[in-house]
């Protein structure tokens, strides 16, 4: 998920049964694959989605992060739940054009806290489908070409600590292993499972052709 700054936190983050996950969950590195058909089920994820993007500050959130290896994500770059207008569902995103570079601060929902400078195309377009099955097209510069950027990553399970430099990386790397260590604890405690049931389940999840 792409996160305000500004934005505070918690390690697990809840609405209703749905979870973000947090690095190093294996979800955030599944390849995910395209949504087959458009029903109510994933009209229900979405309106999930959307509901714990606001709860939590955010602007953008894709399915991997909700440990669903599904291709979409969605986005309202004003982050305020009352402007419905600005909600954009992007399902089976493709990129199509890219063009500039800019770099400027990230943040995301499964490293809570954790921030830094990533280099993104400037200009993009990009084709996607929306929750009617109709399939659009929009160009985007600024905040709205780098949170489509850094969503669409995720569901090729790349995350934005890939996308920095060394030497923006470097000083936070303690912080990425305190994330390891802390999600590796919390699996030898029983409190989250063993990365092989998560991998059987996120197959098991994936759309089927």
């Amino acid at each position: 998920m792409f996160a305000r700054p500004e934005a505070v936190f918690s390690q697990i983050l809840t609405v209703n049964v749905m979870e973000i996950v947090v690095y190093p969950h294996p979800a955030l590195r599944w390849k995910s694959k395209p949504v087959q058909e458009i029903n109510a089920d994933v009209r229900r994820v979405v309106a999930e989605m959307l509901e714990l993007m606001y709860a939590h500050k955010g602007i953008g959130l894709a399915a991997n992060q909700v440990a669903l290896p599904w291709r979409l994500f969605v986005l309202n770059l004003t982050g305020d739940p009352a402007e419905k207008d600005e909600e954009v569902v992007f399902i089976n995103p493709e990129i199509l054009k890219r063009k500039g570079t800019v770099e400027a601060e990230e943040g995301c929902l499964s490293f809570p806290g954790l921030y830094g400078n990533v280099r993104r195309s400037a200009n993009i377009v990009v084709e996607a489908f929306d929750l009617q099955g109709n399939a659009f097209e929009v160009s985007g510069d600024d905040l709205a070409a780098r949170a489509v950027q850094h969503e669409n990553d995720h569901l090729d399970g790349v995350l934005f600590i890939d996308r920095m430099t060394e030497t923006i990386r470097r000083p936070l790397d303690p912080v990425i292993a305190d994330f390891e260590t802390q999600y590796r604890r919390g699996q030898e405690q029983g409190k989250i499972p063993a990365d092989e049931v998560v991998l059987r389940q996120l197959g098991e999840r994936e759309p089927k052709a």
